[in-house]
């Protein structure tokens, strides 16, 4: 998703608690990071305007979560929805970090001391020409990354709207000896989530009749 630049986004983002400006510098320390004696570690990778985490972070708050995207307008507009579904609740958010990092290169960020349990990849870009499909946050190259610090019986939940994306991906996991324990091809008429959290893009996709593809897949 395309946004217009955001004079003020960086300035917040570097103002708050909650925003990690050197990530590199926390690999292998991100438990000791948050204030809390929380021990399970989840991450989404592209967390857009982060509506989505900001409710899963909130609703779980025996969880810690870091949530990470690319654009600095991004990620100050989800740092403002956090805050605004924290300050909502009058709680707050000790167990969430947002930062700003390339996903390609998220093994300068985690290492097995980290040991991450699970992983949200929700919508992300398709990246349907050939040439580009390496760059699927799904793509087996990707997910060889992954598997250096998501813990074993680890788990990755997707969802997205792309047909093909959606089959290309099941065949990444396979590919990368991930085990499929539930997927779907409509999820709102066969749930495999105990509870769904709709993000932005899953409402307008829904609204215009497509199905959303999701899929439960564990490292083993």
């Amino acid at each position: 998703m395309r946004i217009r630049y955001k004079k003020w986004a960086r300035p917040e983002l570097e103002a708050s608690n909650f925003y990690r400006n050197e990530p590199e510098k926390l690999k292998g320390k991100w438990k000791e990071e948050f204030k809390n004696k929380n021990r399970p570690l989840h991450l989404e990778l592209g967390c857009g305007k982060g509506q989505f985490m900001a409710q899963l972070a909130l609703e779980n708050q025996n969880i810690n979560y870091i949530a990470i995207d690319l654009v600095d307008a991004m990620l100050g507009l989800a740092k403002r929805n956090i805050e605004q579904a924290y300050s909502e609740a009058n709680i707050e958010p000790n167990n969430i970090l947002i930062t700003r990092f390339d996903i390609e290169r998220i093994l300068l960020l985690f290492d097995k001391q980290d040991e991450v349990e699970r992983i949200y990849i929700n919508f992300c870009n398709p990246w349907p020409r050939g040439k580009h499909r390496k760059k699927r946050l799904t793509h087996s190259i990707q997910l060889e990354k992954y598997k250096q610090f998501l813990k074993e019986n680890g788990e990755i939940y997707f969802k997205t709207d792309d047909d093909e994306l959606f089959e290309s991906s099941l065949i990444y996991f396979e590919e990368s000896s991930f085990k499929i324990d539930k997927k779907t091809y409509d999820l709102h008429q066969e749930p495999i989530f105990e509870k769904n959290i709709e993000t932005e893009h899953e409402k307008m996709f829904s609204e215009q009749g497509i199905k959303i593809k999701a899929c439960i897949v564990r490292r083993i």
